[in-house]
């Protein structure tokens, strides 16, 4: 499996009527169907590099053959998607939706500068993340000039369960969401180190909350570790979190308590008084 150097499954929707999903807002006159379906057929093409044919968007979204190829068309005319006479592919012109929400918050640009100094003092990798369903979403990122095995960039999802940012954030959830969580999520083993056992997810979350951090040691990748601390606004609510991932090989879980843990610390310190 490859994963990145700092260590979120996408849902396959259940299928829905041609005509209107009856377990969805469907009593909701202010509920464009038509909007939510486009939306739910370009989220289809997450993993699919080669393309995908109508009969397989069909198939991932629960949507009719003739629906998808409507939406396909529109797509296409609009430019978000192309066709090579067998199947479709997204265009960059989707990039814009995803840049439409980095420009309009200012969470990634005030994270930027700080995730920068804190590469620039520890000489390794760090992101920031928020809390998207049973995933954590990387909003910025600052990468130490050095080899790693693979590269992350915004955008990318990991499991929150098996990441330090994710336990982070799991653990500023309410009781009831984080019992909600454990209770639908698989535990999947991605390791032979990934704790995969709820009982003892939920002690581990429980210890982040009381000590303010998370330590994941090579649970998502072998090879791999992370730190992460929260990002809290004015109102001390958690917002992001933010990480610094190390090769095993080169920074012992000690040196990651005793040196980065300090610097992540001081810096999520400064959000607060950029975030209302």
């Amino acid at each position: 499996m490859q994963v990145p150097d700092n260590p979120v499954d996408e849902p396959i929707a259940a299928p829905v009527d041609d005509d209107i999903d009856p377990l969805k807002n469907s009593g909701d006159p202010n509920f464009v169907l038509s909007l939510a379906r486009g939306l739910e057929v370009i989220e289809s093409f997450e993993g699919h590099t080669e393309g995908q044919t109508v009969a397989e968007i069909a198939r991932i979204t629960g949507l009719s053959r003739a629906a998808v190829r409507r939406l396909m068309i529109t797509l296409e005319r609009l430019g978000y998607a192309e066709y090579t006479g067998r199947v479709y592919r997204l265009k960059t012109r989707v990039l814009k939706l995803g840049f439409s929400y980095l420009t309009s918050t200012s969470l990634p640009t005030l994270a930027q500068p700080i995730l920068e100094r804190v590469t620039e003092l520890v000489h390794e990798s760090s992101s920031l993340s928020i809390l998207d369903g049973d995933e954590i979403v990387y909003l910025a990122r600052s990468a130490a000039k050095r080899v790693m095995s693979v590269s992350l960039s915004v955008g990318s999802r990991l499991p929150a369960y098996c990441t330090s940012m994710g336990r982070v954030l799991l653990a500023a959830l309410p009781d009831e969401e984080l019992a909600a969580y454990l209770d639908r999520v698989e535990l999947k083993g991605l390791t032979p180190k990934t704790v995969t056992d709820k009982s003892s997810m939920l002690e581990i979350i429980q210890s982040v909350r009381a000590q303010d951090y998370a330590l994941t040691d090579e649970e998502l990748e072998l090879g791999l570790r992370s730190i992460a601390v929260p990002v809290r606004n004015r109102q001390h609510r958690t917002v992001a979190a933010i990480n610094v991932g190390v090769h095993a090989a080169r920074v012992s879980t000690a040196e990651m308590l005793e040196r980065l843990l300090p610097v992540l610390h001081e810096n999520a310190r400064t959000f607060v008084h950029l975030l209302s």
